[in-house]
């Protein structure tokens, strides 16, 4: 086909939509509109950003830098932002870790109950976290184990909240995998433990970066679990950016810059896994 012929459309053939571009770039404006203003605020002085609006800034000026420096200093934003790292990744890799395991074996293993416990495991999804709180902090605090403060704690229970979610959405891309490949495996002798660490975990990798993306961004912006089952000294930057707006509203102008600086680990992270992300989350969605 010529170029002439190709021109104005897509890959696979099909006429480009002037109205779906059109609509798509509108999305894309009203999209990035609050992060803009959140950048353009972070910028202001406290007075400029409470007697006008962010978008005046370009011609009432306002404008300033001292608010990232005053939020290192008065927040200590940077053992804060370790602090989440310190969180967010063994909190990402460790639910991924056991889930993987049990999605293997309710897509490839035959044993009692499996529908059952199967579907005992997506239910508890709808159970909201906030009613187990209470009983966590018995177990986890002085009076039980006595991990509260530690990152033990909040490694523990990211993994338990985000377990089933993982093992649904890992079963469920596992299921659209050739069996085939798995019986093959197993008349060459191979155990389940090398059919999964050699076959089925590099076949659902993208399944994997998947939950990995939506893991690690639930986790670095999770406010209670940090607020309740961390200490003052290893808590995590979304901790100190709500201490940092205190009881009155007097840090809104830092809260902006803090706010600003602590997506920017989550937009590095999004970005880098975007690709998986997507293919993760439709593929196995339908299953002929």
């Amino acid at each position: 086909m010529s170029t002439q012929r190709l021109k104005g459309r897509l890959k696979d053939g099909r006429r480009r939509s002037p109205v779906a571009m059109v609509v798509m770039l509108l999305l894309v404006i009203l999209w990035s509109l609050p992060t803009v203003g959140l950048l353009v605020t972070s910028f202001r002085t406290r007075d400029a950003a409470a007697t006008s609006g962010w978008w005046e800034a370009f011609w009432k000026g306002g404008w300033t830098a001292d608010n990232y420096a005053r939020v290192f200093e008065q927040a200590d934003l940077g053992n804060a932002f370790i602090n989440g790292v310190m969180v967010a990744v063994p909190a990402t890799i460790i639910p991924i870790m056991f889930a993987a395991f049990a999605a293997y074996a309710f897509t490839f293993m035959d044993f009692k109950g499996k529908d059952i416990i199967f579907i005992s495991i997506v239910a508890v999804m709808v159970v909201p976290i906030q009613v187990a709180f209470q009983p966590l902090l018995d177990m986890l605090g002085p009076r039980g184990w006595g991990i509260s403060g530690q990152y033990l704690a909040v490694w523990l229970l990211h993994t338990g909240f985000g377990m089933p979610l993982a093992i649904y959405m890992l079963r469920n891309y596992m299921a659209s995998l050739p069996f085939s490949v798995v019986e093959s495996a197993r008349i060459d002798g191979c155990s389940n433990f090398q059919i999964f660490w050699k076959l089925i975990a590099p076949m659902a990798m993208p399944a994997m970066a998947a939950f990995a993306t939506l893991q690690f961004l639930w986790v670095w912006n999770d406010l209670l679990i940090a607020k309740l089952f961390l200490s003052n000294d290893n808590t995590t930057v979304i901790v100190k950016l709500q201490q940092l707006l205190g009881t009155q509203g007097q840090g809104a102008e830092l809260l902006t810059a803090g706010a600003f600086i602590s997506i920017v680990l989550p937009m590095i992270v999004f970005f880098t896994l975007q690709n998986f992300l997507v293919r993760g989350m439709t593929s196995g969605a339908v299953k002929g």
